[in-house]
């Protein structure tokens, strides 16, 4: 019976306790119950039973334990299952990202260098994480409604009606580079030249060809305030039309020095920036980065009620009675007259190399620091479109294809091989 009270390991106590349950029971059920001392049960079905009787036990007591838990633990609370309608969605204005800009220019604290190139506080910034477009780079995004689709038809109603704005950036032409002193780094020969073609590929802009090469609306022609840009805005300033009092002609804007060639931001690939490049960079680029915001912008949007009208051709006829007046013959000429479409506004600014490229990097909304990854010849057309919504394509950049192999110069260096 000993070995009975190892069984399965229990405690001693417990098994004996359970024997004598099992004895007791199997004893009354034989007739036994008189006798002081109990027969014991056959072995096997002795250690069955108490087996069975000592899970029982277990069991219960795990019962009464779970039972304490439920009784111990707070009431969870009440669920509601009443089905709510889901609210319609409503667009709503998002928190406005921080503005882009340098990085010290948003934060004067900040520290350290940037991968060892240059400090942290001349990276830029941008308002939105590359690659994402900032649909409100120039601060004009009309404000988000509670009515979306309200929101929808005025955005197509812009994009219809709206005006697009055309920016023709034009590098000054080759200059004589051996002087220091601005005011005798003029244009050469071969320069001028340069500038003298570059105008009349604009006034061929400005007339059209025809009706489907129509005429651009050049509202004005921009300047910096650096000698050789100068020079090269008048000479290609004579070539197109000039302002008669009644219209027709290109405005001439007083020089910007806004414009004037600098060194706009560091750029990317390149070596650590020495003391006097970081001193330029900081004298530089908020001249530079003003006169990007300063012409590079959406136009206003139309009213409500405005439809401008794409219309670029009108027709005049014109009736010459022949010089014999005793011929009856009479002969009608038909003139057409392109014009403009008044949907369409172009610029003209002639400036530096420099700040083309970062103009460019800007509005395309690429990183700055990759502005020397361009390169800007002598009196080339860089030209992008700004949409009444807000986007921003290139249209041209480096264009030379009218100056020809003979006159295309990148500074002192002719054609392609340097």
């Amino acid at each position: 019976m000993s070995s009975m009270f190892r069984m399965a390991g229990r405690p001693a106590a417990i098994q004996a306790a359970a024997y004598l349950s099992v004895a007791f029971a199997y004893n009354n059920n034989n007739g036994n119950s008189s006798s002081c001392e109990p027969h014991s049960p056959p072995p096997a079905l002795l250690q069955k039973q108490m087996s069975t009787r000592l899970n029982n036990n277990n069991n219960k007591k795990k019962d009464d334990k779970d039972e304490e838990q439920k009784v111990a633990a707070p009431a969870s609370p009440k669920v509601e299952t009443t089905t709510k309608p889901v609210p319609q969605h409503t667009p709503e204005q998002p928190p406005a990202p921080a503005p882009a800009g340098m990085i010290g220019t948003l934060n004067q604290k900040i520290t350290g260098d940037f991968h060892g190139l240059f400090p942290m506080r001349q990276l830029w910034k941008p308002r939105m994480p590359y690659p994402l477009w900032d649909y409100d780079w120039d601060g004009r995004k009309p404000k988000v409604g509670e009515d979306g689709e309200e929101d929808r038809e005025r955005e197509r109603f812009v994009r219809k009606n709206g005006v697009t704005r055309h920016i023709i950036l034009i590098r000054h032409g080759q200059y004589d580079e051996t002087h220091k002193e601005d005011e005798h780094r003029i244009l050469t020969e071969l320069g001028r030249k340069q500038a003298e073609l570059t105008g009349k590929r604009l006034a061929e802009m400005i007339k059209g060809v025809n009706e489907k090469f129509g005429p651009c609306n050049v509202k004005v022609l921009r300047v910096s305030d650096m000698a050789r840009a100068k020079e090269t805005a008048d000479i290609i300033a004579k070539q197109l039309p000039t302002m008669d009092g009644g219209g027709g002609g290109v405005e001439r804007s007083l020089p910007d020095a806004d414009l004037n060639e600098g060194r706009p931001a560091h750029h990317i690939p390149g070596g650590k920036a020495r003391q006097s490049i970081i001193d330029r960079t900081d004298e530089n680029h908020p001249r530079i980065e003003k006169a990007f915001q300063k012409y590079f912008y959406r136009a206003d949007p139309p009213s409500e009620d405005q439809e401008l009208p794409s219309t670029t051709t009108t027709t005049a006829t014109e009736e010459e009675q022949s010089p014999d007046e005793n011929t009856d013959t009479t002969t009608t000429t038909t003139a057409t007259t392109l014009k403009p479409n008044p949907k369409h506004e172009f610029e003209i600014i002639v400036c530096h190399a420099n700040v083309i490229r970062y103009f460019m990097c800007r509005a395309l909304q690429l990183p700055p620091e990759a502005w020397l990854r361009l390169c800007i010849f002598n009196c080339s057309l860089n030209y992008v479109t700004i949409r009444p919504t807000g986007t921003v394509s290139c249209r041209l950049l480096g264009d030379i294809g009218h100056l020809g192999h003979e006159h295309s110069t990148f500074s002192m260096h002719h054609g392609f091989n340097w």
